[in-house]
């Protein structure tokens, strides 16, 4: 069956399918559908939304066709993927959304989805969705779903009807705040900031107002950037991704901390007072260390992803800690975690997740969690990442026509072998293919970038000339 959820829920280009105004009304009213099957009754949801200028219709569309099939709608406006997270878990709502497209620029958008226990929606309701969707593409009208959802019938896409149903939403600054306040009060309990300079820079997305007014309360003199969103500047040379800025802003201002905060703010990355960038990797090595000091660092072991840098992984041993590897994506991280009741995991991208806490990603907590270590160490984050080394990396993409298993492809499986025997122990080749394009991702850690480059270049070639195009 063809598919529309990825691991991170949605996502494409807004106005194209799958959001466009119809798919998203038929997906607000199959979620709300097969959630009222579930339940026996009305399913309560609750949506926020990044600062995209596509937002707005988005949300409507998906308010109208949930309210459809007779759900009860609440709506945070603009609020952080985290926090509808939190939400979905604390109200309780039967199920949390968020429109946006994290990372990516403002023509984009997407649909996360959240279950009650702030993890992202099981893949039985997700499979059965899409299959609400593409049957009424196809003019299947066996989906259960309302009949103003159907095609050949009334679009609720009218003024009039949207607007009733926008409405009827219960939008409320409450919702906001709510998330404010556990953050300020249960995730920074007795941490105080006072005489700390800190830069945040916002993305120009959904933590612009958030983010200023939670360090400000927890008494750092804080100066914001980026954070004034007009639609079309999320993500837009800034954040999590253009880091530049934030650098330069942090040494100008002798600021302690530099926070780049993603558009729907579920990473982050940091600058320390040297203005050097602290990754996902780096976070993780100076939480991993603080928290087995205070016994807290269950099984000793950290959870990463395959892209995570070997030398994460040495450091780590060095420490007598573990690090077990998942696929590539938060949502693999976390049931990695939960599986084996590991305390700490996250990906080198700055999703970093702490399950007592949170089960989402949260760029706000993984940044509250790291100032406490600075002060409870009293040391500043460039002497608290000493210890870890970033081994040289390379990275390379061949097109290819089929996806067949690597090991059943003698030359590649025989050049693989050498390279790995080359690597020893320091160093580290990973081989996949990408999970939505015609791509195999051929990328190789070690001490050396020449030799590591020579070696990608070569395995390339013969992957290209056993399965290219």
């Amino acid at each position: 069956m063809k598919k529309l959820f990825g691991t991170d829920g949605i996502r494409g280009e807004a106005g194209k399918f799958p959001l466009d105004a119809a798919t998203i009304e038929t997906i607000g009213a199959s979620l709300a559908t097969r959630l009222k099957e579930k339940l026996g009754r009305s399913p309560v949801i609750v949506i926020g939304r990044d600062t995209r200028e596509s937002g707005d219709w988005i949300e409507q569309s998906l308010i109208a066709g949930a309210a459809s099939a007779e759900a009860e709608l609440r709506s945070a406006g603009v609020i952080t993927t985290p926090g509808v997270a939190f939400l979905v878990r604390s109200l309780p709502a039967d199920a949390g959304v968020v429109l946006s497209a994290s990372h990516n620029a403002f023509q984009d958008n997407g649909i996360k989805v959240f279950a009650p226990s702030g993890r992202k929606l099981d893949e039985e309701t997700e499979r059965l969705i899409e299959s609400d969707v593409f049957a009424i593409r196809s003019d299947d009208t066996a989906a259960k779903l309302p009949a103003t959802a159907r095609p050949g019938t009334e679009s609720l896409s009218s003024a009039s009807d949207v607007s009733k149903s926008v409405a009827n939403a219960a939008k409320s600054e409450y919702l906001t705040s709510r998330y404010l306040d556990f953050l300020a009060k249960e995730i920074g309990q007795d941490l105080s900031l006072h005489g700390l300079r800190l830069v945040i820079d916002c993305a120009n997305g959904a933590a612009s107002n958030i983010a200023p007014q939670l360090f400000q309360r927890l008494g750092a003199t804080v100066t914001s950037i980026n954070n004034t969103p007009d639609g079309r500047n999320i993500n837009l040379d800034c954040g999590s991704l253009h880091t530049e800025s934030l650098q330069n802003t942090v040494q100008k201002q002798n600021a302690a901390l530099g926070v780049a905060l993603d558009g729907d703010a579920d990473r982050s990355l940091f600058v320390d007072a040297k203005g050097g960038l602290v990754n996902g990797d780096a976070t993780l090595w100076v939480l991993a260390k603080y928290l087995r000091t205070r016994g807290r660092l269950r099984q000793d072991t950290v959870v990463a992803t395959v892209m995570s840098n070997l030398g994460l992984e040495l450091a780590l041993q060095s420490q007598e800690i573990s690090l077990v590897r998942t696929d590539v994506g938060d949502k693999y991280v976390l049931e990695e975690l939960l599986r084996i009741g590991a305390s700490l995991g996250g990906e080198q991208s700055g999703h970093i997740i702490f399950p007592e806490l949170s089960l989402a990603g949260d760029g706000l907590i993984t940044t509250i969690c790291l100032l406490r270590a600075m002060l409870d160490e009293g040391k500043p984050l460039h002497e608290l990442t000493e210890g870890f080394q970033t081994f040289p990396q390379i990275l390379l993409n061949v097109k290819v026509k089929v996806k067949r298993p690597f090991g059943e492809v003698a030359s590649i499986q025989k050049a693989a072998q050498l390279i790995e025997g080359d690597l020893g122990s320091r160093g580290r080749l990973l081989l996949r293919y990408s999970g939505t394009e015609p791509l195999a991702r051929v990328m190789i850690e070690g001490e050396s970038q020449n030799e590591i480059e020579a070696q990608a270049r070569e395995l390339a070639g013969v992957i290209r000339e056993a399965l290219g195009t």
